[in-house]
């Protein structure tokens, strides 16, 4: 029982989870627009993903305690380079204008982590009220633009659409973890719990839930079964917010909300 716990958290903290939720997203995309099944896109999402979100998390630690890292981040640390080689793989199956566009969230990703000047805390994650905007707006950039860039789509009302629903279902997302590490956070970070409070924060993701759901009705192309199962999301992510709390289990935010992607692609996969 203890070594299935330890494989479970490493399938947390190793990204894996959070890999499959990107990954989930992009194939909502492809769905929702009836575009094939791409493979090298998909994988290289995912891989992607773990790259990334490990650099992100463990940048920090590997570079002071790199000497006596702990066995579990030894471990992460291979896992992302493995990971690393087979995004590679994948990107290099890719097309052209897709890298130059992939490039520019790298470039994002790394001042996310990394300090910009001097001070240490100088990353795009400390900089106040910008961290869940940041986030939301990379995930919707891969999740959205990759698989349409690399397919050639053409842009249109659709699209502007589907990717501001994107941007705030990923915000929405963020509140429950805002509300987790409220007792945490800095009040330099200037996290939209710090600026409206627990409730308020509560109630603006109702709204937005709410915007994200109705835009759907404005598209050109739509389905019954995307408006139902968007529906069924939709309350399902507003129960999340409104039970979330400062004092939570920890799996609520790290493996329940992170996961409500990877629940609307099984969703969207068994109505179709």
């Amino acid at each position: 029982m203890r070594f299935l716990k330890q494989l479970f958290n490493f399938y947390i903290n190793s990204s894996i989870h959070v890999a499959l939720s990107v990954y989930s997203l992009t194939w909502i995309t492809l769905i929702n627009l009836n575009l094939t099944y791409t493979e090298s896109v998909l994988y290289f999402v995912f891989y992607a993903t773990i790259t990334g979100y490990n650099f992100v998390k463990y940048f920090g630690v590997a570079k002071f305690r790199h000497r006596r890292l702990a066995n579990w981040l030894k471990l992460i640390q291979v896992l992302s380079f493995i990971c690393f080689i087979l995004m590679c793989y994948y990107a290099v199956q890719l097309k052209l204008y897709t890298h130059i566009f992939i490039a520019s969230f790298a470039v994002l990703t790394v001042f996310y982590a990394i300090p910009i000047g001097a001070k240490q805390n100088s990353t795009l994650r400390s900089v106040g009220g910008l961290k869940v905007y940041v986030i939301a707006l990379v995930w919707a950039g891969v999740t959205v633009f990759i698989p349409l860039i690399n397919a050639n789509y053409g842009f249109n009302l659709d699209i502007i659409l589907l990717s501001i629903q994107r941007f705030l279902f990923v915000l929405v997302l963020m509140l429950p973890f805002e509300i987790r590490d409220l007792k945490f956070d800095k009040i330099a970070l200037l996290t939209i719990p710090q600026k409206l409070g627990v409730k308020k924060t509560k109630t603006l993701g109702i709204v937005l839930l709410l915007v994200f759901y109705l835009l759907e009705f404005l598209k050109d192309e739509t389905s019954t079964n995307s408006i139902t199962v968007l529906l069924i999301v939709s309350i399902i992510t507003a129960l999340y917010v409104c039970f979330s709390r400062v004092e939570q289990n920890k799996y609520y935010c790290s493996f329940f909300v992170e996961g409500l992607p990877i629940l609307w692609l099984v969703l969207l996969l068994t109505f179709n």
